[in-house]
């Protein structure tokens, strides 16, 4: 794609970029439990080095074997090609330091030297550039990924915003996953879904919302 213009989606100075500390980054086998057997690999890695596992946006996490002098290009390159990511260069992926600041990971250099322990860190799958104009995304799966980053991030309390524009933004995610409104489909979604940390009190909002985008 080449260069591209947009807002770095930067990752803030420790303590700074979360209202709470979450630790999606610890390793959440259980004791005595390996990580092969945790995957039912039976013995797929022994070639490898490493055993990487990544969270996409839509929370799904995936497994990735790779040599033990593997730089993060490899890494991202892999994730990439698996899900068919063409417009690559908006995304990126982070993981939690040992201050349990998320980071992302550096392309040009070597996994071990960026994360103490590779095997057992959760790496996340996010969008790192968000372009001025919306319009310069050419891919659907682009902009759904897009749509993922917003989700994540609302529930993270990391966007901050008026009650009335994450209403506008959760409305859009609707439409994103079910199509146009439906009285029934929009609740039934609201009910079963969570789009922002205290969205009980803004369903009738967001549907409404939602149904002006026809």
């Amino acid at each position: 794609m080449g260069e591209i213009e947009g807002t770095y989606r930067s990752l803030q100075t420790p303590g700074t970029r979360l209202g709470s500390q979450f630790n999606a980054g610890i390793s959440t086998l259980e004791p005595g439990q390996s990580l092969s057997t945790a995957m039912g690999a039976g013995g797929k890695g022994q070639s490898k080095a490493l055993q990487i596992r990544v969270q996409g946006l839509d929370d799904a996490q995936e497994f990735f074997d790779l040599e033990s002098k593997a730089v993060g290009q490899t890494l991202l390159s892999e994730v990439f090609q698996r899900i068919n990511l063409i417009e690559s260069d908006y995304f990126g992926l982070e993981f939690q330091n040992l201050q349990l600041n998320w980071v992302w990971l550096e392309p040009t250099k070597l996994i071990v030297k960026q994360v103490r322990r590779p095997v057992n860190t959760l790496f996340r799958l996010s969008v790192k550039f968000f372009p001025p104009d919306p319009g310069q995304l050419q891919e659907e799966f682009t902009r759904y990924l897009f749509s993922l980053q917003m989700k994540r991030d609302m529930m993270e309390g990391r966007m901050h915003c008026t009650e009335n524009t994450a209403a506008l933004l959760a409305s859009h995610l609707v439409q994103s996953e079910i199509g146009d409104y439906d009285d029934v489909a929009d609740r039934e979604f609201l009910k079963l879904n969570k789009l922002l940390p205290h969205q009980e009190h803004l369903h009738e909002k967001i549907m409404e919302l939602h149904r002006r985008h026809l």
